[in-house]
C-alpha cells in the first residue's frame, strides 16, 4: 500500500468515544459504512465519575485505539458523546455522571486530555445522527426522529441530514406529567404494563410528538427496540415508526462522524 493510500485510509476512520454511567467504550469508525473497524475497547466508568477521572480514561482508550493498524492519524478529531445537555461544548446537565460535570466545558478538558481536537455532544444526538446517516434513516428525506426508550427518554433531531441538538422530548408534559415518567421503558417495567399497555401509553405519546413536528419518520432505538414487534404494531400513526439498526455502537459511529465532520477531516 503507497504513502498515499494509506493517508486516504486513514482519514476515511475516526475515532469515536461513548461515556456512560457504567462504561465508556471507543472504537474506530470507517465514516463511509458507519461502522467500527476491529473491536470496542471498554473501560468502567470511574467513581466517582469527575471530569478529572473520566477525561484519564478516555486518553486511555483513545491511545489503545490509536495503536491499531486501522487507526486515523494522530491529529485526527476525536468525537465524544456525554449523557448531558451540550451547549458549545459545555456540559449544562449530568445524568448518571458526577454533578461536577455541570457547567464544565468537556470541549475543552478533552482537548487538553488528549492534545488533538475534539468535539462532545450529546449521546443519543449522537445515536441519532448515526441512524440518519448510516441506519434506519439512511435516505430519508425531511425530519427524521430518533426516540430511544430506556431509562428514561432520549431524542434526536435530524431534517435533511442536519442534526437540530438537545431536543429534550422525554421531558414533554404529556397529561399533567413528564413523558419519560410514563413513557419509557423503565416506567413500562415499574408500573408491570403489559405490552397491550404500555402501547396505550406510547401512543399517547407518539400521538403528541407527530403532531408537534410531523416528521418524516420515526425511529426507536434503546434495548427494548429488541422487541418492537411487541408495541409498535399497536401505534397508529401517519408517521411510519421502525426500530433503530445500529444498536450499542450508534454512539460511537455518530461522535465519530460530527468530530471529523465538524473539523474538515469528513462531509
Amino acid at each position: 500500500m503507497s504513502k498515499d493510500d494509506k493517508k486516504k485510509r486513514k482519514n476515511a476512520t475516526a475515532i469515536g468515544i461513548d461515556i456512560g454511567g457504567t462504561g465508556i467504550k471507543g472504537g474506530i469508525v470507517d465514516l463511509k459504512k458507519g461502522k467500527l473497524v476491529g473491536d470496542r475497547f471498554r473501560i468502567d466508568t470511574p467513581q466517582p465519575s469527575t471530569p478529572e477521572a473520566v477525561a484519564a480514561v478516555v486518553a486511555r482508550i483513545v491511545a489503545e485505539l490509536s495503536t491499531r493498524e486501522d487507526a486515523p492519524s494522530p491529529d485526527a478529531p476525536v468525537g465524544v458523546t456525554f449523557p448531558a445537555i451540550i451547549h458549545r461544548g459545555v456540559a449544562l446537565s449530568a445524568a448518571n455522571v458526577d454533578k461536577s460535570w455541570i457547567n464544565t466545558d468537556a470541549d475543552a478538558l478533552f482537548t487538553a486530555a488528549l492534545g488533538r481536537p475534539v468535539q462532545v455532544m450529546n449521546d443519543a444526538d449522537a445515536a441519532g445522527l448515526a441512524e440518519a446517516r448510516y441506519g434506519a434513516g439512511k435516505g430519508v428525506d425531511g425530519t427524521v426522529m430518533v426516540i430511544t426508550l430506556g431509562t428514561g427518554i432520549g431524542c434526536a433531531l435530524i431534517h435533511d441530514g442536519v442534526l437540530v441538538p438537545n431536543v429534550e422530548l422525554g421531558h414533554l408534559e404529556i397529561d399533567g406529567h413528564d413523558a419519560e415518567s410514563r413513557a419509557s421503558a423503565s416506567a413500562r417495567e415499574r408500573a408491570g404494563l403489559s405490552w397491550d399497555e404500555y402501547g396505550v401509553v406510547l401512543q399517547r405519546y407518539f400521538s403528541h410528538v407527530e403532531f408537534l413536528f410531523s416528521p418524516s419518520l420515526f425511529i426507536v432505538g434503546g434495548g427494548i427496540s429488541k422487541r418492537s414487534e411487541d408495541f409498535l404494531p399497536l401505534l397508529d400513526l401517519r408517521t411510519p415508526i421502525i426500530p433503530a439498526s445500529l444498536k450499542n455502537n450508534a454512539g460511537i459511529v455518530g461522535g465519530a462522524l460530527q468530530a471529523a465532520v465538524h473539523f474538515g477531516f469528513a462531509s
